[in-house]
C-alpha cells in the first residue's frame, strides 16, 4: 500500500512539473517571439521533423508540378470545400470525405501553405479550426519562399494516408459567427467589428450583393495592407511586376501599429465579401496576439442579403442600369461582328 502512495505521489509530482515546464516554456517562447500560427522555412521545417501533416491548398495541376515534400492536396481547397453559390461550406459529409481521403485530420498538427500571401492558405487554416483543429499553422511565404531559399520540391500526386473523420461545425461559435449572431452583437462593448474589404466595397460604391455598404460600427482596413506592398496583386494583374514578393507580411512592429486602434482583449469579429479575404487577416491577428478573433464566414454576401439586417452607407443594385449597359456591349459586339464580316468579304 505505501508503494502504491509512493508511486501515486511521484505521478502527481511528475504530471504538475510537466505542467509548469509546459507553461514556462510556452511564456519562453512568447516572450522570444518564436513561431505562432504564422510559420517561416524554418518553423516548417521543424513541423516536418515532428511528423506534421503539410497540405498544399493549391489546384492539383499546380501541386503535381512541385510540391513540399509529404504534402497532400485534395485540390483549389476554396473551390473544392465552398459551395460556388452561397461561397458558404459544403454539406460536412461531404468534407469528411475529402479530408479523409488525403488524411487531413483537424486532430493533428498540420502546416498550410500554398502561394506567396494568398488567402488560400489562411482559408485552410480557418476550415481546420472551424473543424475543431488547434495546432494549425500557414507557411504565409508559400512555396515561392522555400524554392526560393534552395529547397527541394516533390512532384507527381500526394500520397496522403486516409482517415475516418466524424466533424462537427463550429457550433459554439469558438472561431466563427452566423449572420443573426452578427446583427445579435452590433453595438455590444466587448465587441469589434473589422471589414478586410476594399474601400469602394466598404463605402457601398462596389456593390457585390443586393446591396453595398458596411456592417455598422465596422472598421475598414483592407486585407492587402497586411503586405510589405498592398498593391502587389494589382501590380502583378497590370505585368507592372514579376514577383509576388511584395505580398509577404509587413514586420511585427508595422502590423501591430495597422491595428493599433485595435483592442486585443476584446472580441473581434473579421469579414469581406465572402470569408475569404477575411480569413487572412483573422490568422494576422491572431499572431499579434488577439485573445478572440472570429471570422463572419457568410460576410457581406451573407449580410447584404438580408433586408433586414442594419447597415450604414446602403446603396441597391441597379438592375436596370445594368442591362442597359450590357445591352450596349451586345450592341457594340454586334458592330465588331458586322465590320469583322465586312472586311473579310472586301478580300
Amino acid at each position: 500500500m505505501k508503494k502504491l502512495r509512493s508511486l501515486s505521489l511521484f505521478k502527481l509530482v511528475t504530471l504538475s512539473t510537466l505542467s509548469i515546464l509546459t507553461t514556462l516554456w510556452a511564456a519562453l517562447a512568447a516572450a522570444q517571439g518564436l513561431p505562432g500560427v504564422i510559420l517561416d522555412a524554418a518553423g516548417v521545417s521543424a513541423a516536418m521533423v515532428r511528423n506534421a501533416l503539410i497540405w498544399d491548398v493549391r489546384p492539383a495541376e499546380a501541386f503535381a508540378k512541385g510540391h513540399l515534400p509529404g504534402a497532400v492536396n485534395i485540390g483549389d481547397a476554396p473551390a473544392v470545400l465552398r459551395d460556388a453559390n452561397s461561397e458558404d461550406f459544403i454539406a460536412i459529409a461531404q468534407i469528411e470525405k475529402l479530408l479523409g481521403a488525403a488524411g487531413i485530420d483537424p486532430a493533428r498538427e498540420v502546416v498550410v501553405y500554398g502561394s506567396r500571401g494568398g488567402w488560400q492558405s489562411y482559408f485552410g487554416l480557418y476550415t481546420l479550426q472551424y473543424f475543431g483543429g488547434k495546432r494549425v499553422g500557414v507557411y504565409h511565404e508559400g512555396i515561392e519562399d522555400w524554392t526560393g531559399g534552395g529547397r527541394t520540391l516533390a512532384q507527381g500526386q500526394a500520397a496522403g494516408r486516409a482517415v475516418a473523420l466524424k466533424l462537427s461545425n463550429d457550433a459554439s461559435g469558438r472561431v466563427s459567427v452566423s449572420t443573426r449572431e452578427m446583427i445579435a452583437l452590433q453595438g455590444k462593448s466587448h465587441v469589434q467589428i473589422l471589414d478586410v474589404r476594399t474601400a469602394r466595397e466598404f463605402s457601398g460604391e462596389d456593390i457585390r450583393a443586393i446591396r453595398g455598404g458596411h456592417i455598422p460600427g465596422a472598421v475598414n482596413i483592407p486585407y492587402e495592407h497586411n503586405w510589405v506592398d498592398p498593391e502587389t496583386a494589382n501590380k502583378l494583374s497590370r505585368k507592372q511586376v514579376s514577383s509576388n514578393a511584395g505580398m509577404s507580411l509587413k514586420p511585427v512592429a508595422a502590423l501591430k501599429a495597422l491595428y493599433s486602434k485595435l483592442d486585443p482583449e476584446k472580441e473581434t469579429i473579421v469579414y469581406c465579401q465572402s470569408g475569404a479575404r477575411a480569413s487572412e487577416t483573422a490568422g494576422v491577428l491572431q499572431q499579434l496576439g488577439f485573445k478572440n478573433v472570429k471570422v463572419y464566414d457568410s460576410s457581406w454576401l451573407g449580410y447584404g442579403n438580408t433586408p433586414d439586417a442594419p447597415a450604414e452607407n446602403v446603396t441597391y443594385f441597379n438592375v436596370g442600369l445594368l442591362n442597359n449597359r450590357l445591352a450596349g456591349m451586345q450592341n457594340r459586339i454586334d458592330q465588331l461582328e458586322k465590320e469583322l464580316a465586312s472586311a473579310k468579304g472586301g478580300k
